[in-house]
């Protein structure tokens, strides 16, 4: 199974998006992104050969980095919950190499305010890669016309927090274990991310990101 985010020679420069413009064909956000240690990813919609290899990112999950009971333990919870996720929302996944990374999803794909939830391997934390997959979910978001987007986040993950406040979330409800963020999709989020990663925006210059 074919999951890779890019071609080339072993010790190859993995493309620096940093002076690209664009063209009228991209999507919402470049796909391709660069972390703070320089190594080259790509950012995509989730597609039906996925599946194996997101599996197997969620059952590699640690217990320790799971939040809220999610994601779920065991083979057959982490199946049904993903073919929910699948079928009615809308997923993007992080390509390292021939791994999946990081998964990113809202619910339902087609409701006015759908819930985010981001997720990533516990050995690609601290990369930016889980602000990137925000930037491109919210981009995504806001190109389909969405109203805004909601999310629950623990109330003692307090980077989470400020890696979402960062991003423009704002906080609407804060329960005794978890608050409820939200973020209004208007022209001018739109314009923010819908652009390929900047040097301003890597994680090793804001110094935020999972």
């Amino acid at each position: 199974m074919d999951v890779t985010a890019g071609e080339g020679n072993e010790g190859d420069t993995f493309w620096d998006p940093s002076n690209c413009t664009g063209t009228p064909y991209c999507p919402p956000r470049c796909p391709r992104f660069v972390d703070k240690f320089g190594e080259g990813l790509v950012i995509r919609p989730y597609e039906e050969r996925d599946w194996d290899a997101l599996n197997e990112m969620y059952r590699d999950y640690a217990r320790e980095h799971r939040s809220m009971g999610l994601p779920p333990v065991g083979d057959v919870y982490i199946a049904d919950w993903l073919t929910g996720l699948v079928d009615h929302g809308r997923n993007f996944v992080a390509v390292d190499g021939d791994r999946i990374v990081g998964h990113i999803t809202y619910v339902p794909r087609e409701g006015p305010e759908p819930e985010l939830a981001v997720f990533v391997h516990q050995d690609s934390h601290n990369r930016g890669i889980g602000t990137e997959l925000c930037r491109h979910v919210i981009a995504d978001a806001a190109a389909a016309g969405l109203d805004a987007l909601i999310l629950h986040v623990a109330k003692e993950n307090r980077r989470a927090i400020h890696v979402y406040l960062g991003l423009g979330f704002e906080v609407v409800e804060s329960e005794s274990t978890d608050t409820k963020m939200r973020l209004d999709l208007d022209q001018s989020v739109l314009a923010k991310t819908r652009t390929t990663p900047d040097v301003g925006e890597r994680p090793g210059v804001r110094g935020v990101g999972q």
